[in-house]
């Protein structure tokens, strides 16, 4: 359907999707109206019992999605003015999208939703906020977002809620608000740690909001598009980064890591015997959340340096691999840096969806290879040898040979 066709759908949609606001405030006008002309009614209990439904209007409530698809699906095709209930805006993580899905013409009417009313009730702005949901699905990829960016609101779950992803954020310098039953007499608003979220219990529905801790957020990216790429690109020069003696991962290397990693908004990555920071740091800069491992001191404060000086958070965890791997959140993808087949084979244990590691011994190719592969991963490698132009005397070029360098990449099936 064209944006023309939908708009003009919607104009005569016998389905009216109403949201009934989350900070408590009156129904919208449009309400009334449309209650008075509907023979369906269609929401969750609680919303049934707070509007004036029609004596003579049929009811469902809600509960699985499906068979209140079917009825208003029927109501559409006898002509039979419907409403659906819902909370805050219904376009938001919300049953528009299903309705849609659907093929049902719809006009929506939004209320206040639960995540403006929660940072409006902190007094917080979130124009730079990332808003995703927990709700149905994985909670992991709702946790990567809140430990990869400076502001998160989630829309929670029951089991996905303040207390689960309170525990997966222990480590990381955040502090929680949680919002709960919103715009009702028993809302409330507190804040916590991690870990006190994590041992709290928390009423159902909640909204979290995430805060980096100032001092960490003042120099995090913030800007309106938080899981955008970088405006200043990727596979950036050696030269962007601090380092000592070369020990870098080159930019033509760093560029088909990063791409086999994949690293995106909701994953987790690891950089094992991280160095400078740069693999890592780039997938921080691709909105995905990075634990950078490494037992070396002064490299360890070379990437603190570095991920401030590219403004993104970046959790430090100081201490030789394989031991430092232990308690690690399960990631989605790791990159090996070094430590050898030890390190490697406590990597693949771990079951990361895809394993990057670059080697420039050739006597390492064979051996890393065959644990993969009998860790059930799938192999591909490629050799990298780049030469890059250089200045000679009297204004000729020259190529400048890089050491060439082995990208290994396990998938799991």
């Amino acid at each position: 359907m064209t944006p023309t066709a939908a708009v003009a759908a919607a104009a005569t949609a016998p389905v009216t999707v109403v949201g009934l606001d989350a900070a408590g405030a009156p129904h919208h006008p449009a309400l009334a109206p449309a209650l008075a002309a509907a023979g369906l009614v269609v929401g969750a209990a609680r919303h049934l019992a707070a509007v004036p439904v029609p004596a003579d209007a049929a009811t469902v409530a809600l509960g699985p999605l499906d068979p209140a698809v079917h009825r208003l699906t029927a109501a559409v095709a006898a002509g039979v003015p419907a409403v659906v209930l819902a909370s805050g805006d219904p376009g938001l993580f919300g049953i528009v999208r299903r309705l849609r899905a659907a093929g049902l013409p719809l006009r929506v009417v939004p209320a206040v939703s639960s995540v403006a009313a929660a940072f409006a009730r902190a007094g917080l702005p979130w124009d730079g906020a990332a808003v995703v949901t927990a709700h149905g699905r994985d909670p992991r990829a709702a946790l990567n977002a809140c430990r990869a960016l400076p502001l998160v609101a989630v829309l929670t779950a029951p089991g996905a809620g303040a207390a689960e992803l309170g525990a997966g954020l222990v480590g990381w310098s955040r502090r929680l608000l949680v919002a709960e039953h919103l715009g009702t007499d028993a809302e409330r608003i507190r804040e916590v740690t991690p870990a006190q979220a994590a041992a709290g219990t928390w009423s159902d529905p909640h909204v979290l909001l995430s805060l980096a801790d100032p001092a960490v957020a003042d120099g995090m990216r913030w800007d309106n598009q938080p899981a955008a790429a970088p405006a200043g690109g990727w596979a950036l020069p050696e030269s962007s980064y601090a380092h000592r003696h070369s020990m870098i991962t080159k930019s033509e290397v760093r560029a088909l890591a990063v791409a086999r990693l994949r690293p995106r908004l909701g994953r987790l990555i690891w950089d094992v015997g991280a160095g400078s920071g740069s693999v890592g740091i780039e997938c921080a800069l691709l909105g995905a959340a990075v634990l950078a491992v490494e037992q070396d001191p002064r490299a360890s404060d070379t990437i603190r340096a570095n991920a401030a000086a590219h403004a993104v958070d970046i959790r430090l965890v100081s201490g030789p691999a394989p031991a430092a791997l232990a308690d690690l959140p399960a990631p989605d993808a790791v990159f090996v840096g070094g430590g050898g087949a030890e390190v490697l084979a406590a990597v693949a244990a771990r079951r990361p969806d895809r394993v990057v590691l670059t080697l420039a011994a050739l006597d390492r190719v064979a051996p890393a290879v065959n644990l993969l592969r009998a860790a059930g991963y799938t192999v591909e490698g490629t050799q990298l040898s780049a030469a890059r132009l250089a200045d000679l005397p009297g204004g000729s070029i020259r190529l400048a040979a890089t050491n060439p360098v082995v990208v290994l990449t396990g998938e799991r099936p």
